[in-house]
């Protein structure tokens, strides 16, 4: 495997993890106000360090993708962005705290979304 689908890959989760960790940290928030941001109320340091750290991954989420840019062909690098939109969907469905329902015209965009991207790869691959 290339180098450089590791780093896109590698971006891909950190992207999707950041996404699900400032969804859930910002629902466990309080509504902000601008006391509230001078004074956190107590026991918003885990929703806090959440958001953080999904800021965090999305800044790691770059460097990586950065990184698969210098190997890889932009036309078979973009594709796999995609992919972070199939795994926040899977996630958001099946980890409970995010209670997110699923249906089957949301489960068929996904899908449909998987499939171009695996389109796209294999036409590049046959190429070779």
């Amino acid at each position: 495997m290339k180098k450089g689908y590791v780093w896109g890959i590698a971006s891909v989760l950190l992207v999707s993890v950041a996404q699900l960790l400032m969804k859930w940290g910002m629902v466990q928030l309080p509504p902000l106000s601008l006391h509230r941001l001078m004074l956190p109320a107590a026991g918003s340091l885990p929703p806090l360090l959440a958001v953080a750290s999904g800021i965090a991954g999305y800044g790691l989420s770059m460097l990586c993708w950065l990184m698969a840019l210098r190997t890889l062909a932009l036309s078979r690098a973009y594709p796999l962005l995609s992919i972070s939109y199939a795994l926040v969907y899977l996630a958001a469905v099946v980890l409970p705290w995010f209670n997110e329902s699923a249906n089957w015209l949301k489960s068929l965009g996904t899908l449909l979304i998987l499939l171009g991207v695996w389109l796209i790869t294999r036409q590049e691959a046959r190429k070779r």
